[in-house]
């Protein structure tokens, strides 16, 4: 057989023959790129979790400290604004920020406009950090997407947008 016409089956794949197989009455075709891109995340996580090891953070730990470095000078946002933008409950924000504290990433702030809560800022250390970390994340993700020509990826982008805004109504 011709390498170029061999199709090289996947794990989701082996799923959906066994589907057929067993329930041949079934369409089982939206397992197809559900499965896919379940585990891919799972591939991809585990890919992105290894670029923040050198650096001893964690992914949560990235995407806090990510969140804050996003939102510009002076690097500062409300406790409910960072669980909000991360999907994270205000327990585990807690918890979380107060890890990050111990570790001198991050300072709480009073709130000059309300005096009852406080801000989140990362700290020069976390500043200095977040900012070598993403740089490695980002030549991260452009050696995982390496092996996907140009016109391929933007296909993948483009799907993956229009299937982001349908969950997102």
């Amino acid at each position: 057989m011709n390498d170029q016409n061999e199709y090289q089956q996947d794990a989701v794949d082996r799923i959906l023959a066994q589907w057929q197989r067993e329930r041949p009455d079934l369409d089982c075709s939206p397992m197809g790129p559900i499965g896919r891109l379940k585990r891919c995340a799972v591939l991809l996580e585990q890919r992105l979790e290894s670029a923040f090891e050198p650096f001893d953070l964690s992914t949560w730990e990235f995407d806090m400290l990510a969140t804050l470095r996003r939102a510009g000078a002076p690097y500062c946002l409300s406790p409910t604004d960072l669980f909000s933008t991360l999907m994270v409950t205000s327990g585990t924000m807690t918890h979380r920020l107060k890890r990050l504290e111990t570790r001198g990433f991050i300072t709480r702030q009073i709130n000059p406009v309300d005096a009852r809560s406080m801000l989140v800022q990362l700290s020069s250390e976390g500043l200095e950090l977040i900012d070598r970390a993403v740089e490695q994340h980002v030549e991260n993700e452009r050696h995982i997407l390496a092996g996907l020509p140009a016109d391929t990826l933007a296909v993948l982008d483009s799907s993956l947008t229009a299937l982001l805004r349908s969950l997102e109504k």
